[in-house]
This record gives C-alpha cells, structure tokens and sequence, in this order.
C-alpha cells in the first residue's frame, strides 16, 4: 500500500536524520537477534540426526527412550551417554564407555562393526540462560574461550543471559508502551475534546489515581502471588496510564475550538471521527515526544524491581537481576560490564529512534 504524500514526507525527514536511521538498522538487527535467541544460544541441539530420522530437540520433547535409553524423561544432550546413544544409533556398549565408543562411532564403527554415526547440530553459544555449567571452579568465572562473558554466580553463561535478557526487557517494554500509550491516549482525548464535567471527574480520578503508591502495591502483590511477565505487565499499565493523558488532553482543549473542528461539527461529523481522524494528528508530536520516557522508563522499572526482588523470578533473564549480581560479586567486574553495556546500548538506540519518529512528524523541522 502506498504511502501519502504526508508520510512520504514523514518518512523521508526520518531517513535524513542519520543518527535515528542507523540506530533503527543497528536496534533491528540486534532486537531480530534476540528473537532468534533459542537459535543462538541453547542447551538443547538444533538438529539430531539418529537411524536416518531427523529430530529437532530444541522444538520437541523427546525422551531418552527415542535415542535407545531406558527412560522417559526428557533426553539430556549434554550428558555423555545419551550423546554416545545418538552418534552409535543406540549402542548397548555407550552405557560401559560412553568416550571410548562416542570416539569409536565418529570414527565410523562400533567395536569393530562399521556403522554411519549419528550427529548433532548445536547453537553457536552452547548453552541457555539457565543452564548451570560445569566450569571446574568457583563461580563466578572470569570470561574464557567457553563462557565469552564468563559466568554468573550461579554458573550460568553471562552471554547467554545477556541476549535472552535484551529481548525480555526490549519485550515488556514495548507492551507496556504500546497499552499505556493507547489506553492514555484514548482517556486524555475524550477529556480534553468533551471538557466540562467530563474533564473536571476525570481530572479528581487522576489525582486520586496517581496519587497511589504504585511501589508499596506492587510489592504486596509479589508478597502474595508469584510474579510473572504478564502480571507484571498488567501491573505497569495499571499505573501508568495517566502519563499520556495531561499531554494529549491539552492539545485536544486547545483544538476543540479550531474552525475546522467546529466546521466538522457543523457538518455532522460524529465526535469519534473528529477526535481520532482530525485532532489526534495534531497531538502526535506531543505524544511521541514522551514515547521515549515510556520506554526507557519500562525498561527502568522492571531492572530495579528485579534488581530489588520484587520483579520476575530469580531463573529469569532478567538485567536487572545481572546488576544485582554485579553488586554482589565486586570481584567480577564482567557481571557489571555486561549489565551496563547492555543497558547503555538499548536505552541510547531507543531514544535516537524515537527522537527520530518525533521530529518526522513535527511539520516544523525538515532535514536535508
């Protein structure tokens, strides 16, 4: 579909701001990334070739017994038996010598009898976020050839955590972003389009409203149910809807009144139809120019919640949680690192692109 010759337009000052255009490409290309994150990094195998089938564990459940083992529970790849099962097609001898025959088997034959070995695909970073490695020492481990980011003090891959992390944050963030903004948007126009008595209850339910110690609810809900993204979700947009609606309810009392409203009105033109198709447009440069205190501001919230706890559970990919660890383990400087890279580099492609979005839709600034 074509644009109009307004988002044409639009569209072409946002490209000659290059500093928003490359932050989009770098942000896309990072964010599409972490999308792919079970592709990237995973404990399970991409692809298990055995006995000429192809399985694809990291999709599927499949039990040992699938593999020629004896129970069935969830296969565990990493273990040395069941990866001698998968090479040696299910030899009886893996359960003896699992090295000796896994060796034997990558050679092309099973005490002496030839066979065409199984094999497996894995993700270039071994290992998920909450997988509890093997790294011969204490943990915290400094960064190494296995673990490029070293591990937490629970032995989990850094690295991992980081790129399941950044997606959760960049996630939630943008859910709570897109409910807040439409349902902020929505309120604030219908106050400030209608006024009168409309406005003056919506103003004392606001007041009332943002007056609510959001933290203190927040905790006693943790306190009571076990937290997860979803809830937590519900509870941001639960407090922070009111952040749009001051912005956008002054720009609707200020347009209510414009001769092209009132000439709608004349008209009949339903309210809907004014609201959303004529005087929203001119609200969006103040909208978007708080889209980027929304975001970073999510972002913000769910890191300290899981810095102080309150957030999601310890064995998520949390950020917030690295910074925790961070704080706790000052003899691994890696944990801050990471933690701070990572948020430095989100919150600052974040802001350059919607600094960008905003001056697009600001009919006063052009870019050459």
């Amino acid at each position: 579909m074509a644009l109009s010759p307004l988002n044409q337009r639009r569209w072409r000052n946002f490209k000659a701001n290059r500093r928003a255009w490359w932050s989009l490409w770098i942000f896309s290309v990072l964010f599409g990334l972490s999308l792919c994150a079970e592709l990237i990094a995973n404990d399970k195998p991409l692809l298990v070739s055995h006995k000429g089938e192809l399985y694809t564990p990291f999709l599927t459940f499949y039990p040992e017994t699938a593999f020629g083992g004896d129970f069935q529970t969830e296969a565990a790849y990493r273990d040395p038996e069941v990866q001698c099962l998968i090479v040696a097609q299910g030899s009886d001898a893996c359960w003896d010598d699992p090295e000796g025959i896994l060796a034997q088997a990558q050679a092309g034959s099973v005490e002496g009898q030839p066979i065409k070995p199984g094999w497996m695909l894995w993700a270039p970073i071994p290992y998920s976020y909450n997988t509890i490695n093997d790294i011969g020492g204490a943990a915290p481990s400094a960064p190494d050839a296995r673990h490029w980011l070293g591990t937490d003090d629970t032995a989990r891959d850094v690295l991992a955590r980081v790129i399941y992390g950044f997606r959760l944050s960049v996630s939630f963030a943008l859910i709570v972003t897109v409910l807040t903004s439409l349902i902020g948007i929505a309120a604030g126009a219908v106050q400030g389009y209608f006024g009168g008595w409309v406005d003056l209850i919506f103003q004392r339910v606001i007041e009332i409203w943002g007056a609510t110690p959001s933290l203190y609810i927040i905790i006693i809900v943790a306190a009571i149910w076990q937290m997860n993204f979803w809830l937590l979700v519900g509870l941001m947009v639960l407090f922070g809807w009111t952040t749009l609606i001051g912005v956008v309810r002054a720009e609707f009392l200020r347009a209510r009144n414009f001769e092209y409203v009132r000439a709608a009105r004349a008209l009949g033109v339903a309210d809907r139809v004014i609201m959303f198709r004529h005087v929203l447009p001119n609200a969006m440069v103040a909208t978007l120019t708080m889209l980027p205190f929304l975001i970073t501001g999510a972002i913000g919230t769910l890191a300290m919640l899981d810095f102080l706890g309150f957030g999601l559970p310890a064995s998520a990919p949390s950020l917030g949680e690295l910074t925790q660890q961070a704080k706790q383990n000052l003899q691994a400087p890696w944990l801050a690192f990471a933690a701070f890279a990572t948020f430095s580099v989100m919150l600052s492609l974040l802001v350059f692109i919607f600094e960008g979005v905003r001056d697009a839709f600001d009919p006063r600034k052009t870019f050459k």
